[in-house]
């Protein structure tokens, strides 16, 4: 593409004061103005015949093939001409509205023909992103022509969530809670899977001891246990309306993800098997059984193509399904949202039915903006109709919760930040009491 740069057009502008001023002197010499534009275009185009041929331009990218919502990423515009270049070339690359671009555009100065512009990216929105072009300009000599050069890549870039904070989190909680072994040895019942024997000391549990093969040894020898292996725990993530609402600056289904990765990461880590199935007005995903912490990688990119939607949630649809799909006993952690408890009832339905064979997490989303709203002492009365809707909300949140207990679901309950490690925590002491 070739277009006027400012100076061609102020050159052309020129010619209208002198056409003019001839025109006024002698009428004949009005041509003038016309042969001053067409002597100015002949320039521009002279401008842009001798210029660097977009012909012999490449444009590359280089970006990470995969992106962190939260963590912005570096990547590179890479310029090289084969034969003549300019001096300079301005680049700049569009993508959609789930990846920002910085700088919008910038002036890279080439050596030899070659040089390089460098770009932020910036996830928005977890999904599927696309680099989709990339443009180069640069001016003739004369500096009247751009010549303009524009390349469609539409490269992807999976927006996932944030898996170093997700590594990081679980890394300060195996500090913490993953030497099962040690802790079977002192607290009865949170391990049956035999490990080993070892002479008994003093602080282990009496039950622990081996009598026959006391006996044989001439001395107390007690069994070592660890935590069971090899459960299923499948992920559920409701990612229909309600859970695509925004909530402390991110939707709620992002939250789930997040917490949501977290435990699966440390589930494979202590040899359990993982489910991820999402859902909204039908299923959308559903994986099968992984193991090993070399499947985490595909559980992540399986989350991030959970998309946001405006569709209403078929619980009965949802559930169902999984509930067909699971062929043994398993500890089903469902993330969901409800707005009052007459929409509630269908997912309570469900989830009920669903606790007959399998152990169920129930993840609450508490909405903290909404308790310091009850909680905040009123000034006016908008300020007291405000605290009582609030207190309604609240109090229908609790009569769903509490329904879904004397079910049998264990309620994970915990602010935003902190609901990862309660999630975390509930399947942990599920493992220690032999739940599954």
């Amino acid at each position: 593409m070739i277009y006027p740069t400012r100076r061609a057009v102020a050159v052309m502008a020129l010619g209208a004061p002198v056409a003019l001023a001839a025109g006024l002197t002698q009428s004949g010499l009005w041509v003038s103005g016309l042969a001053w534009v067409l002597a100015a275009a002949g320039l521009i185009l002279a401008d842009a015949w001798l210029a660097a041929s977009p012909g012999k331009l490449s444009l590359a990218l280089d970006a990470p093939r995969s992106l962190g919502v939260g963590a912005e990423a570096e990547g590179w515009i890479r310029v090289a001409f084969d034969g003549s270049a300019p001096r300079l070339v301005e680049t700049a690359a569009s993508a959609g509205e789930r990846l920002g671009v910085e700088p919008v555009r910038q002036v890279v100065s080439l050596s030899g023909g070659r040089g390089r512009a460098r770009l932020r990216l910036i996830p928005l929105r977890r999904g599927e992103a696309h680099i989709e072009t990339l443009w180069a300009r640069w001016r003739g000599p004369l500096g009247l022509a751009w010549i303009q050069r524009q390349d469609k890549i539409d490269r992807p870039s999976p927006i996932t969530p944030d898996i170093q904070g997700v590594k990081d989190e679980a890394l300060r909680l195996f500090t913490r809670d993953a030497v099962f072994g040690q802790k079977a040895q002192i607290e009865t019942g949170e391990g049956s899977d035999f490990h080993a024997l070892k002479e008994f000391i003093t602080g282990m549990d009496i039950r622990t001891i081996d009598w026959k093969q006391s006996a044989r040894h001439a001395r107390l020898i007690a069994k070592e246990h660890r935590t069971e292996r090899n459960h299923q725990v499948v992920l559920a993530i409701d990612s229909g309306r309600l859970m695509c609402a925004p909530l402390n600056g991110a939707p709620r289904v992002d939250w789930a993800i997040n917490a949501a990765l977290l435990l699966a990461f440390i589930s494979l880590k202590l040899g359990d098997r993982v489910r991820l199935f999402a859902f909204d007005a039908k299923p959308r995903i559903a994986s099968g059984a992984t193991a090993g912490a070399g499947a985490f990688p595909l559980l992540q990119r399986l989350a991030a193509s959970i998309d946001y939607t405006a569709e209403e949630t078929n619980f009965t649809l949802g559930l169902t399904t999984l509930s067909g799909g699971l062929d043994r006993r398993a500890l089903v952690v469902i993330f969901t949202d409800f707005a009052d408890p007459t929409s509630a009832e269908l997912m309570i339905e469900n989830v009920g039915r669903l606790m007959r064979t399998h152990l169920v997490l129930f993840v609450v989303f508490r909405d903290e903006a909404l308790e310091t709203v009850a909680a905040a002492d009123p000034q006016t009365p908008d300020d007291v109709s405000r605290a009582v809707i609030a207190g309604m909300l609240l109090k229908q949140r609790e009569v769903v919760t509490g329904r879904l207990t004397r079910l049998g679901a264990r309620i994970v309950d915990a602010p935003l930040k902190g609901m990862a490690s309660a999630l975390v925590n509930g399947y942990l002491d599920a493992k220690r009491r032999e739940l599954l």
